[in-house]
């Protein structure tokens, strides 16, 4: 009997499960919110409610050699990095290439997934989905893959920062970011030196008069090509210590006057809103998987969540390992070890991480 999996999410991850589900002879239905696959890679001049929002000049950060599916490289005459663009074209000719996309269900929202009331037993899940004009409906699967990722919810530490609601310039996360030219000959400042933080500050400094780049701890810069330092308009700064009308204050007591803009570069929560919290519960941007992927707790592992790990390197081919995996698992080719022995690996690796990076 084929067994039928949901797919929440029709993005790189959502794609690679479509993909391992259909290699195992499961039976994938993917839920997509909006009208198109790629989730994150996929531009728009508006960000959308509850989805990834970038900005129209993203470059991956990982070369293509690193970034491809296992089974379908990329084009020998893409460039090295790729812009969002070509990650879309590439994204296509793979669903193209192994019929995905007629698995995807697009303008159609998760509203909520639940344990049937004989799970212990059967493993399956309710379904609850709703399509843009507002038809519900109800579905039951055997399994269900959560493809969601980890940018659609902004964080905007607004209460860290005294006086923000004296500023009188324009401050917005950098969600909302998309190109620099509004910002011709005006000073900005970006808080954040994450991924985004540092191209938005660079962008920003070839039209601005003056960027200033603010970082509680500041960062270790790995150039990619040389050792020569490119001049910019990006002067580096502390945490910000208060806001003023136009001025903002950093922890060093410089002052910085006529500011019109700031980015927030502060980074997403994540969260399930359509699983109960029993389930999947989710604390301070945090939540107990078994190797990232499996809640340990559930009596049967029919729920796998794909892809919420921020790797060194590009999420495509690490979620396509985790499907594959899952998939084994929900076949019953693999089993998993018992709920002691993953309790114990997940608390273990949390002390890891605890070591590995000082928070403060």
């Amino acid at each position: 009997m084929t067994r039928r999996v949901a797919v929440v999410g029709g993005g790189s991850s959502g794609l690679a499960c479509i993909k391992c589900c259909l290699d195992e002879g499961l039976e994938p239905v993917c839920y997509e919110s909006s009208d198109d696959l790629g989730g994150l890679w996929r531009f728009k001049e508006n960000p959308e409610s509850d989805r990834a929002s970038i900005y129209h000049s993203v470059i991956i950060n990982t070369s293509k050699e690193m970034m491809c599916f296992s089974d379908f490289p990329i084009p020998a005459h893409f460039p090295n990095y790729m812009h969002n663009s070509l990650i879309m074209d590439y994204f296509r000719m793979y669903a193209d290439n192994f019929r995905l996309t007629k698995h995807i269900r697009f303008n159609t929202r998760v509203l909520q997934v639940k344990q049937r009331s004989d799970f212990s037993h059967s493993g399956q899940w309710d379904v609850e989905t709703e399509n843009k004009d507002g038809k519900k409906e109800r579905h039951v699967f055997d399994a269900v893959m959560i493809c969601i990722g980890h940018h659609c919810n902004p964080n905007m530490p607004l209460q860290d920062f005294p006086g923000i609601d004296t500023f009188t310039g324009k401050y917005f996360h950098s969600r909302g970011y998309k190109t620099p030219e509004e910002w011709r000959n005006k000073k900005a400042v970006v808080i954040g030196i994450g991924n985004s933080g540092g191209d938005i500050a660079v962008e920003l400094s070839r039209v601005t008069k003056q960027v200033y780049l603010s970082t509680r701890r500041g960062a270790w810069i790995l150039n990619r090509v040389s050792s020569v330092q490119l001049e910019t308009k990006t002067q580096m700064k502390p945490n910000i210590r208060r806001f003023q009308g136009f001025s903002v204050e950093f922890d060093d007591g410089s002052v910085v006057e006529d500011v019109d803009l700031v980015v927030f570069a502060t980074g997403y929560t994540f969260s399930f809103p359509f699983l109960s919290s029993h389930v999947i519960s989710v604390s301070e941007n945090k939540t107990s998987l078994y190797k990232y992927v499996f809640p340990a707790e559930l009596q049967r592992p029919t729920l796998a969540i794909i892809g919420l790990v921020q790797p060194l390197g590009a999420i495509m081919p690490i979620s396509e390992m985790q499907a594959r995996w899952a998939t084994r698992v929900f076949k019953g080719c693999t089993k998993l070890p018992s709920v002691d022995s993953m309790m114990k690996d997940i608390e273990c690796k949390k002390q890891k991480m605890a070591q590995r990076y000082l928070l403060r």
